[in-house]
C-alpha cells in the first residue's frame, strides 16, 4: 500500500513532517489547480499510490463552523468549471460539456471505505484548542476554484448554491486526474478564515494551529489506512 499525502504549501508539509516516520511520500503541489492537477499526475506516474490524502487550510463558507474546524471532504466540486451562458452560469461536471460528453454526476468523491476509515479516526482524536475552543470534525462538500475567496456576498452565494462547508484551490483538481487514474483520493481542509473581508488577515493569523490540526488527523488517518 502506497500513500501520497499532498498539500499546497511547504508550512502545512513541514508539520506533517514532524508527526509522520518512516517511509513516507510528502508532495507539495503548489497554489491552484493547473499546479495541482499536473503535480498529481506526475506522482501518479511515477508513484502509482493507491491512495492519495490532500490537506492543508481553506475558507470557511458554512455560517455553523468556525476558525479551525476541519472539513472531510465527502464530495469536492470545481464551483467556476461550467457554462457560461445568456442566462447565467451554470456549474458543471468539471472535464464535461452538457452536449458533448454529457454526465448527471457533479464532483468527486473518495471511496465509502476511506471516508470511513477517515471518519473512525476523526471520532477517537481531540483536536488542539483554536481561538478558546475545541474545534470540530465534519464530514461535507469542499469547492474547489482559482480565486482566493475574501468577499461575504461570494461566500455566502457558494454556501447557498452548494450547501457546502469549505473553499479552497486545490483539492478537486487532485480528485479529477486520481479518479481518472483509478487513485482513491480523500481532501481534508482545516477551516483558517472565514472568506469575508479579512480572510487575508485570518489565514496569516491562525494558520499554524490550524494547519496543526490538520496534520495531526491526517498524520492518524495515515497511519490507520497502513495498519
Amino acid at each position: 500500500m502506497t500513500i501520497a499525502i499532498m498539500s499546497a504549501i511547504p508550512g502545512e508539509l513541514s508539520l506533517l513532517r514532524q508527526r509522520l516516520r518512516g517511509e513516507v511520500l510528502l508532495v507539495e503541489s503548489g497554489i491552484g489547480k493547473v499546479n495541482a492537477a499536473a503535480v498529481t499526475a506526475k506522482v501518479i506516474l511515477e508513484h502509482q499510490p493507491d491512495t492519495i490524502l490532500f490537506t492543508g487550510v481553506a475558507g470557511c463558507i458554512d455560517p455553523s463552523l468556525s476558525i479551525g474546524d476541519v472539513v472531510i471532504g465527502e464530495r469536492t466540486i470545481q464551483w467556476d468549471a461550467g457554462v457560461a451562458g445568456r442566462a447565467g452560469f451554470d456549474v458543471y461536471q468539471a472535464g464535461h460539456i452538457p452536449f458533448f460528453n454529457p454526465t448527471d454526476e457533479l464532483g468527486f468523491q473518495p471511496s465509502s471505505e476511506l471516508l470511513a476509515a477517515a471518519n473512525e479516526v476523526a471520532g477517537s482524536l481531540t483536536l488542539e484548542s483554536v481561538l478558546g475552543r475545541v474545534p470540530e470534525v465534519t464530514e461535507g462538500t469542499i469547492l474547489t476554484g482559482d480565486q482566493f475567496i475574501d468577499d461575504p456576498a461570494v461566500r455566502d452565494r457558494l454556501h447557498a448554491g452548494f450547501g457546502a462547508q469549505a473553499v479552497e484551490m486545490e483539492g478537486a483538481a487532485v480528485a479529477q486526474v486520481a479518479a481518472e487514474a483509478g487513485v482513491d483520493c480523500l481532501v481534508i481542509r482545516a477551516l483558517s478564515d472565514l472568506a469575508g473581508g479579512d480572510a487575508d488577515i485570518d489565514f496569516t493569523s491562525y494558520f499554524p494551529a490550524v494547519a496543526a490540526n490538520s496534520a495531526r488527523l491526517v498524520g492518524r488517518i495515515h497511519d490507520s489506512i497502513l495498519a
